[in-house]
């Protein structure tokens, strides 16, 4: 009662809450796209590349969203260059680039002299979130979203089969690149929530819950943009009860919602399966 007193008395929590809200449900979305093609390392990736554009943002005094977007699409192209024109695998080439990147953002924040900046980059801050800062996610968190519905039926035959994607004529690889734009943007909205450091959590663990609730993607989406929605909820109550770290509490909201589906999912939970081959073996005794 006392936390939903605070947030109908105090507006820095309702703008907290909005953005933490829409945080969750960009990236449930854009997570359920991610795991599928296998790209949990590329989120990773792209959410620690962004931190020198923010740093040359900051340092020349313009919205960090444009260098963000900038710097995380510019390290995408980077590992599809390196991995397509040398010997150096996919992976190999995401963690040169990527770590490459992230310590180039490390030193031009260091030469700024702003560690309170950083470390709110790094581990986020959505308490002190400002209405520029909620107005910006609301935008991303539209686009996003209204990009993915409008690319779905080319994001879902890219995701599931690539080769088939490009036999049906679709452009792959420009597919594949507008993802790591709505990546990017994604990562940028989760910036004053869960930072650089924790989002990669909040897009990969609320998908895969969902991904062991359903086997139809759009029913994925939904699912795990509510648990996004149900994480940002209950980390930011914690968060604001206890005074802790609202990015933690919101990603540990996530990890415990993942234990229950990982313990009680119908078809995938381990206790069901569990209990579904001790039936199946006292039937062949």
């Amino acid at each position: 009662m006392e936390f939903l007193h605070a947030i109908l008395e105090y507006g820095f929590l309702q703008k907290a809450l909005f953005t933490s809200i829409m945080v969750g449900i960009i990236c449930g979305v854009i997570g359920c796209l991610i795991i599928l093609r296998g790209m949990a390392l590329m989120g990773d990736a792209i959410s620690h590349a962004v931190l020198p554009g923010v740093a040359i943002s900051y340092m020349f005094g313009i919205n960090f969203f444009f260098g963000a977007v900038f710097s995380g699409v510019l390290t995408a192209l980077a590992i599809g260059f390196v991995s397509q024109n040398s010997r150096i695998k996919h992976d190999t080439s995401i963690g040169i680039m990527f770590t490459a990147a992230f310590a180039g953002g490390i030193i031009l924040i260091t030469l700024l002299k702003s560690s309170t900046d950083l470390y709110h980059i790094l581990f986020g801050n959505v308490l002190a979130v400002r209405s520029s800062d909620m107005w910006t996610t609301l935008g991303i968190g539209v686009f996003v979203i209204l990009a993915v519905y409008l690319f779905y039926k080319e994001l879902l035959v890219t995701s599931f089969d690539q080769t088939m994607g490009a036999a049906y004529g679709l452009p792959v690889r420009l597919i594949h690149y507008f993802l790591m734009t709505l990546l990017t943007m994604v990562t940028v909205a989760s910036l004053q929530t869960v930072g650089i450091v924790l989002v990669v959590a909040m897009l990969i663990t609320p998908a895969a819950t969902a991904y062991l609730l359903t086997e139809r993607l759009w029913v994925m989406i939904f699912i795990a943009a509510g648990i996004g929605v149900l994480s940002a909820i209950v980390g930011l109550f914690f968060s604001f009860t206890y005074n802790l770290a609202s990015g933690a509490t919101i990603v540990l909201s996530s990890t415990a919602i993942f234990i229950i589906a990982f313990l009680l999912a119908p078809k995938h939970g381990l206790i069901w399966k569990t209990i579904k081959a001790k039936r199946k073996k006292a039937s062949l005794t």
